[in-house]
């Protein structure tokens, strides 16, 4: 479990990062930064469900 948690922090890092690089105005590095965020999110969320299904069949 403590693996999704690091994904979740890490793509709270790259949503943030995104949004400094918006800001500054380099609008190329928010896009990836925020496709970044997005699959580290993504990767954590599945990653959550999975083990949540699971752990009720034990």
């Amino acid at each position: 479990m403590r693996h999704v948690y690091i994904r979740g922090i890490m793509s709270l890092i790259w949503l943030a990062a995104a949004i400094v690089s918006g800001l500054s105005g380099n609008f190329e590095m928010a896009v990836l930064y925020v496709i970044l965020g997005g699959v580290f999110l993504y990767t954590a969320y599945t990653t959550w469900k999975k083990e949540k299904d699971g752990k009720g069949d034990r």
